[in-house]
């Protein structure tokens, strides 16, 4: 993105052309009537002080076709955003410095797939997404070209009208961020040579901090399998870093719509019966973790026809309501993260490259063309065309090529079979927990732990998706790809996925932490996001007997720290034992600090930069102690910090890296490189060293780069409560935190419910950025439900009127 900021640097300013958002168009009149074409009857869309819209409808088609217009309205340019990434169109706008992300989805074929499911939609399915296009279709018809979004207008094009594709196009931009797994198949090859028990360690499965939703741990856990019979036994150099490349490609990609997530970990939910609460029906909390982007990737909406009353958050481009409440039930989603992606070593003929080896012998490979525009200068919309040839054999597409081994990739994702088009359709109108389940039962996107209340009193849980059952193995490592062995051979029946209908305890807790005990009988995956979040979670629940919304509001805002107090608590009797702790003034402040120190990662916390520093440190001589420096860079596994908890409080010496005489010189080494980073990076001046000037939440802008036109898209950072990672995560990820919900089924309008930035994504409207200073405070605001809370909050109405 940078090669383009000095060109871009040439156009002209363009915000005194700048479109009024749907808000804005209504001025400080209290009403306004808009003739649009596509309506069958009139429809009324209210907004309060956040902007929020608060659609009435008499039918579903003019329901979603107000819904598809408004969002439009706010978030035109985002939604162009997303499906340009998706189809791997970023080119013909930003020119060759997003050509290989294209090459990268257009190698997937999300385009291809998107249309498939849209042809085999049930009718029903495919009139919500047309009705939806035709109300953004019919917003873009409206605008002059002077009164398009900035980011139009600067980057000189125009929306092309949105189809039924768009919407399902978006939904694979999900599933990359949350089910994307191949990378680690290779990783675990390139360690198949470790002996058992250290790959066991470095990839834990299980910790003593797990907090299990469903089952328990009858027998020992699985631990990741070696490689059986490894086609050459290796993975070169080259191979680990292009695999460093392609996640640094997929990362900007997502990063720059808002969608990307570390380690598929992405979110914490919470439900309690009404014996945990004050009101003595169930409350519920969700607030899903991803990359922080201006605009937010959620948008907040109320939609209301016959048969259906629903509010909550969705994403620009998606009909209906995808994290929220009807006027019955309320749902929340956190990621499960399964495995549902797995390689395939295809063995290609030497005398024609286009031969693949299959069980029944040797066939042809499907070769897609395709042909990506790409701009040639940022001042003129001209383009050249890039050409590339995807291969797809039986199995998927190749998407990676070295030391003479192509790899296929078989995924949930690209199979239309396997995706419907429903959506949220159904869910958005279930009334109890028999409804809810019938629903999700049809749920196709990535698999997600969906946590359940409703006003009756009940709780529950399902985790919903779909995963699928290999013939043998478990897909862990790249299969033989000319051999049935990793042939799918069904998938895990609806009835058998992990679920909960008021449990005993009154209690379920996700956070992406392993959801399954032992002794469930069906392979989800070993890569599971660290247990902290939701130990600490399931801590602060049982502190308090009767909960309220305040209480929740707390846990949510929550920053201790469970890994870096461990930590601390460690390093400090270390460091008091070394004998430099005697002679160092520095050292014996530091130890006292620690000593003294509560685990919290709040803004203002001396203790906690020096603290992630030294973890940091710790954790990155382990790893290199034990793989090696180059192999070390592939390493990705979110939970082996638990084994370094284990590492730390039990000091084992063959994990004890060389050079070291002793763990208490290693703590010293790793003490002396935090004070030289945090020297380097936030100077020398140690007042200064404090975990919001070292961690800042940041809320970038594809044009924020940009001189002088990219002011306008600019969010001045802020400092930083909580972390997602560094020192291991806390409940209040910080900057990751995209929207936090808080449903109250005792009286639906006290349920809070807000987003990071705003509804807008117009820099000059008034709700760019105004649930920011909310969202820093954790006081998401009541979000009114019921006729008379929306009659009360509205500030402006808006009347569509069929033309």
């Amino acid at each position: 993105m940078h090669r383009f900021v000095t060109l871009l640097s040439v156009v002209l300013f363009a915000t005194t052309c700048l479109p009024l958002t749907f808000a804005q168009q209504t001025g400080t009149a209290e009403s306004q009537a808009v003739q649009v074409q596509g309506l069958r009857e009139p429809v009324v869309v209210r907004r309060d002080e956040r902007g929020i819209p608060y659609i009435t409808a008499r039918n579903d088609e003019d329901l979603y076709f107000a819904q598809g217009y408004a969002t439009a309205a706010d978030r035109l340019w985002q939604m162009d955003l997303l499906r340009r990434t998706a189809r791997g169109e970023l080119a013909e706008i930003f020119g060759n410095p997003t050509l290989e992300e294209d090459k990268r989805h257009r190698t997937f074929g999300f385009t291809q797939t998107a249309d498939a499911e849209v042809a085999q939609a049930s009718p029903a399915a495919r009139a919500i997404l047309e009705a939806y296009a035709r109300g953004v279709n019919a917003y873009i018809a409206g605008l002059e070209p002077k009164s398009l979004p900035p980011e139009f207008l600067i980057l000189q094009f125009q929306p092309r009208p949105w189809t039924p594709s768009d919407s399902l196009v978006v939904v694979k931009l999900f599933f990359e961020s949350l089910s994307n797994t191949w990378r680690l198949d290779v990783m675990r090859e390139a360690f198949a040579d470790l002996p058992a028990e250290k790959r066991e360690a470095l990839m834990p499965v299980a910790s003593p901090l797990d907090v299990l939703v469903v089952g328990n741990d009858t027998r020992k856990t699985a631990v990741v399998r070696p490689l059986s019979s490894p086609p050459d036994g290796t993975v070169s150099v080259d191979t680990l870093r292009f695999l460093e490349e392609d996640e640094d490609r997929m990362s900007r990609s997502l990063a720059r719509v808002g969608l990307a997530a570390e380690n598929l970990a992405a979110s914490n939910n919470w439900v309690v019966s009404g014996k945990h609460t004050a009101s003595g029906k169930p409350l519920l909390a969700n607030d899903p973790h991803l990359a922080p982007s201006a605009p937010a990737i959620w948008y907040q909406i109320h939609l209301n026809a016959p048969g259906v009353r629903v509010a909550g958050v969705t994403a620009a481009g998606l009909p209906g309501v995808i994290i929220g409440h009807n006027d019955r039930i309320a749902w929340g989603f956190t990621n499960v993260g399964p495995d549902v992606q797995d390689l395939y070593i295809e063995k290609f003929d030497p005398s024609n490259p286009r031969r693949y080896m299959t069980p029944t012998g040797w066939q042809d490979a499907e070769i897609r063309h395709e042909e990506i525009k790409v701009r040639k200068v940022l001042t003129d919309s001209a383009t050249d065309n890039v050409a590339i040839d995807v291969m797809v054999t039986r199995h998927g597409p190749i998407v990676l090529e070295k030391d003479s081994k192509r790899y296929a990739l078989r995924w949930t994702a690209l199979d239309p079979k396997l995706n419907n088009a429903t959506g949220v359709f159904q869910l958005n109108r279930a009334r109890n927990w028999r409804e809810f389940t019938a629903a999700v039962r049809g749920y196709t996107p990535p698999m997600q732990n969906m946590v359940y209340a409703d006003v009756d009193g009940h709780i529950g849980y399902y985790a919903a998706g779909m995963v699928p059952i290999r013939k043998s193995g478990d897909g862990s490592v790249p299969y033989d790809g000319s051999k049935d062995d990793g042939d799918w051979v069904s998938f895990i029946p609806f009835d058998k996925l992990p679920h909960l209908y008021d449990p005993p305890s009154g209690m379920v807790v996700t956070a992406n932490q392993r959801i399954v005990g032992s002794d469930y009988q069906h392979f989800l995956t070993y890569s599971w996001a660290q247990p902290y979040r939701a130990r600490r979670i399931l801590d602060l629940l049982n502190e308090k007997k009767k909960m309220t919304a305040n209480d929740f509001r707390a846990i949510l805002g929550d920053t201790y720290s469970i890994a870096a107090a461990t930590f601390t608590r460690e390093a400090a009797k270390n460091l008091k034992g070394h004998p430099t702790s005697q002679t160092n003034e520095k050292l014996k402040e530091t130890i006292a600090a620690f000593e003294g120190w509560d685990g919290h990662l709040n803004a203002e916390s001396r203790v906690a930069p020096l603290a992630a520093q030294m973890r940091l440190a710790f954790r990155s001589r382990i790893i290199n102690g034990a793989l090696g420096p180059e192999r070390a860079r592939l390493f990705a596994w979110s939970n082996f910090d638990t084994t370094l908890d284990r590492i730390i409080t039990t000091q084992p010496s063959d994990w004890l890296p060389s050079g070291f005489k002793s763990y208490a010189d290693l703590y010293l080494a790793c003490y002396e490189e935090g004070r030289q980073t945090l020297t380097k990076s936030l100077g020398a001046d140690e007042t200064k060293w404090v975990w919001g000037e070292m961690v800042k939440a940041r809320f970038p802008h594809p044009l924020a780069v940009a001189p002088l036109v990219g002011l306008q898209f600019t969010v001045p950072p802020v400092p930083q409560n909580g972390t997602g990672g560094l020192a291991g995560a806390t409940v209040n990820v910080g900057a990751a935190v995209s929207m936090r919900l808080i449903a109250d089924p005792s009286d639906w309008d006290l349920s809070q419910h807000g987003i990071s930035l705003g509804q807008s994504g117009i820099p000059t409207s008034p709700h760019w950025i105004d649930q920011l200073p909310d969202w820093r405070a954790v006081t998401p605001r009541t979000f009114p439900f019921t006729d008379p809370a929306i009659e009360k909050a509205t500030k402006r109405t808006v009347l569509l009127q069929p033309k």
